[in-house]
């Protein structure tokens, strides 16, 4: 009878684990660097051109010049000055999914020209509807706004009451922040 060998196969040691990660790791990292530095770019021109879309949706101008906003108002991102029309302020107010970046028209008067929503994260068919026009609309003409519930004549999008507020409060914002412009 002859002797059998066993070969037993070598089992990777700590060391070998670590490095195998390690280099696992260091892969994932640079194409996810590449593949950042290549989109990069293209999103700041597609982010870019919807908020000049938004902009020239809530105020129609021939040009927008950014202007310094040292009012204070966390809620206000940005202000542009829309010629002789008035203002459009950029708004981030907190909704139910999250942040909403909203875009404010306010006419010379001190009123709401129009409300368009950038972008936002809230429900599919509820607070989403806050993008819809006839959401949008109640708020052209007004100068204080506030949803139903708390007294105001903007009737709040069904279930999503917090959305609603939250565009309120944006749109009273940018109000309150084209008023310490004066």
């Amino acid at each position: 009878m002859s002797d059998s060998v066993v070969m037993k196969k070598k089992e990777a040691g700590p060391v070998q684990l670590v490095v195998t990660l390690f280099a696992i790791s260091a892969i994932c990292a640079v194409l996810l660097g590449l593949v950042n530095n290549i989109t990069m770019g293209p999103i700041e021109v597609a982010t870019q051109a919807k908020t000049e879309a938004a902009m020239e949706a809530v105020l129609p101008a021939d040009a927008y010049e950014e202007v310094e906003y040292t009012g204070g108002d966390p809620l206000v991102t940005a202000v542009y000055k829309a010629g002789d029309a008035g203002y459009v302020v950029q708004v981030a107010p907190s909704g139910f999914g999250g942040v909403l970046d909203v875009m404010v028209g306010v006419n010379t008067d001190g009123t709401c020209s129009g409300v368009s929503i950038i972008s936002h994260s809230e429900t599919s068919g509820l607070g989403a509807n806050a993008t819809k026009e006839d959401f949008r609309s109640q708020f052209v003409g007004k100068s204080n706004v506030a949803v139903t519930k708390d007294g105001g004549d903007i009737a709040a999008l069904t279930g999503a009451t917090i959305t609603s507020r939250a565009v309120c409060s944006g749109v009273n914002a940018a109000i309150a922040a084209v008023g310490t412009l004066g």
